[in-house]
């Protein structure tokens, strides 16, 4: 039965290129999952977009002298190009500075009033002299006082992972220049995250099948008891405040120059995006089919955004009820799969040192699938691991072009040659030819059960495991030789061999897409497994906007095993991967200033 999936992956900050530990902690899981569950003949939805409004932005903006619209357009340019060659395949990927999410966000903000949720409150917060400005969260650095780190940011401590409120910290410091700022008070709205302890407590009891980081990370976070939380801020950038005219409470006002939180308004995003892509596909009220019919949302976030995800989207859901219905509230998450982090040559990945692999760099010079295939070998599903080049240039000759390649290159090159460019008919099949095909077609239900439950990792190296025992088969059978004295069981060889391949191509494609669809074409099929991304430009009332699409209508291909006809043509096979020479480490070292 077709099953609603939402497919909801973490905002990008557009203020710098996304480098592999964003993709290999976030997108790229992402978009495996989506792949499968379209292949299962699911419903997806898979929506996100640029975050236009972080102070990452305006941090940029003041470094550059420029404006923040400026910083954004550039980078949401950027992940546009780089995720279409990527082929990340969202539904719709867009961004916060839209009039459709101001709209949107502005709704949330008006219910949550409404409800009794927010409130306002006179509070303290750092104000510097020498700037003139009350400096938004990512504008103040100091020490954690949770875990005494001293490079903790004002919104929330990277080293242990604790929100943190700007006054918390202990010697602050203005990011923009250097001075100590000084307490003022102003005043702002707060989200009454107090009054729904209780109910994502009750919640959160039963989300034992989450990973443990966040279901540990999230339990013990609730019962330690939630604090109320600003959700306005002295900052132009943004998406202004609700003020007197459009807001049901006349005592909102004096609100001018501040503008909505974005830790607020930017997990809104997954809700503005899916009714955002309903409007532009022509059936406005279709986004409600993920969002209050029985369905599952799965959201792909990294490690320091659960608390954001599990905790405190939540409750926003939880505190909108009647929001587009009269009854029923907005879906609750059902999966946050939060990745650990990825480090790089055994050092924390930092953009601001220039201690990345960036994407744009990366596929420049290299294929999307290697990557795809590193990253997912490679994740860092329960713990961090390491980028290397090395173990990367060892994987892609080892395992993508030795084991998997060669596997299909050669039984593709075997049978154009010597079967008249067609799948040979199969004789009489022996107890070794139906063992493999039996093994293979038993493992797309536990292969299955490991990409539905988030265990990517899991699920390639089973695949790959097959792909062994396919070379294996191959290398008993040996059809080079068999050709010479038994054409007919050669025939029975190779026929039983392109199956496997051709069931691997789908167990494999979820994370090789470009070369699963290269392998359907050698294969004889005429359709389309992959899909079409696009950019489009989206028009609103007041100017327009590029996003990116994915239409995967009319797609070939089910997640089950092969049918490969006997008689099928056959095209010219060539290697699907390409072996890098080992002076690609050095090289890549080299670009890091490693041993330079």
């Amino acid at each position: 039965m077709e099953e609603k999936i939402l497919v909801a992956v973490a905002w990008p900050y557009s203020s710098s290129y996304v480098h592999v530990g964003n993709v290999g902690g976030v997108y790229l899981p992402a978009d495996i999952f989506a792949r499968y569950q379209r292949l299962r003949g699911n419903d997806v939805l898979m929506v996100s977009g640029s975050d236009s409004h972080g102070t990452p932005i305006t941090v940029k903006a003041d470094e550059e002298g420029i404006s923040p619209r400026q910083v954004f357009e550039r980078y949401h340019q950027s992940f546009l190009d780089d995720f279409t060659k990527l082929g990340l395949t969202y539904d719709l990927f867009t961004h916060t500075d839209t009039e459709n999410h101001h709209r949107v966000a502005q709704d949330i903000f008006l219910t949550l009033l409404e409800n009794g949720y927010l409130f306002q409150k006179t509070t303290q917060q750092l104000y510097c002299e020498n700037c003139h400005k009350f400096l938004p969260d990512r504008y103040v650095y100091g020490t954690c006082p949770h875990c005494g780190s001293e490079d903790a940011r004002g919104d929330q401590c990277e080293a242990c992972g604790h929100p943190l409120d700007a006054i918390e910290l202990i010697d602050p410091i203005c990011k923009l220049c250097g001075h100590r700022p000084v307490i003022r008070e102003t005043e702002h709205f707060f989200l009454d995250l107090p009054a729904l302890n209780e109910r994502l407590l009750e919640w959160v009891q039963d989300k034992t099948y989450w990973r443990p980081n966040v279901y540990n990370f999230t339990l013990n976070y609730l019962k330690e008891g939630l604090q109320e939380r600003p959700i306005t801020r002295d900052i132009e950038w943004g998406i202004p405040v609700p003020v007197e005219g459009t807001c049901p409470a006349p005592q909102v006002q004096g609100y001018e120059g501040k503008s909505i939180y974005v830790w607020f308004e930017a997990v809104i995003g997954y809700l503005s995006a899916s009714i955002e892509w309903a409007r532009i596909t022509g059936e406005p009220e279709k986004w409600k089919e993920w969002w209050y019919e029985p369905g599952r949302s799965f959201y792909f976030i990294a490690k320091d955004n659960i608390p954001f995800h599990s905790i405190i989207w939540p409750a926003i859901l939880m505190g909108t009820e009647r929001l587009y219905a009269e009854e029923g509230s907005l879906n609750l998450p059902y999966d946050v799969p939060s990745n650990e982090f990825l480090n790089l040559e055994g050092r924390k990945i930092s953009g601001s040192r220039n201690w990345a692999v960036w994407l744009p760099d990366y596929l420049e010079r290299y294929d999307p699938d290697p990557l795809r295939y590193y990253l997912t070998a490679n994740a860092p599903e329960s713990r961090d691991t390491d980028f290397s080049w090395a173990d990367f240039w060892r994987r892609n000759n080892d395992e993508l072009v030795a084991t998997w390649g060669n596997l299909a290159n050669r039984v593709l090159s075997f049978a154009y040659k010597n079967f008249d460019k067609r799948v040979p008919a199969p004789g009489q099949l022996d107890e070794i030819d139906q063992a493999l095909l039996d093994k293979v077609e038993a493992a797309f239900d536990p292969i299955g059960q490991l990409l539905d439950g988030c265990k990517f990792k899991a699920a390639l190296g089973e695949a790959m495991a097959l792909a062994h025992e396919a070379n294996r088969y191959l290398n008993e059978k040996s059809p080079w030789f068999q050709i010479k004295e038994d054409r007919e069981a050669t025939g029975t060889t190779i026929f039983v061999a392109l199956r496997v391949i051709d069931s691997l191509k789908t167990l494999f494609y979820p994370f090789l897409p470009f070369s699963s669809q290269e392998l359907h074409h050698f294969l004889g099929y005429d359709g389309d497994i992959m899909g079409q991304q696009y950019i489009e430009t989206l028009q609103e009332d007041h100017g327009a906007h590029q996003a990116l699409r994915y239409d995967g209508s009319g797609l070939e291909g089910e997640w089950a095993p092969s049918q490969l006809p006997a008689g099928q043509v056959l095209r010219k096979p060539k290697p699907l991967f390409k072996k890098l020479d080992e002076s690609i480490v050095e090289e890549e070292l080299a670009r890091l200033g490693v041993g330079a």
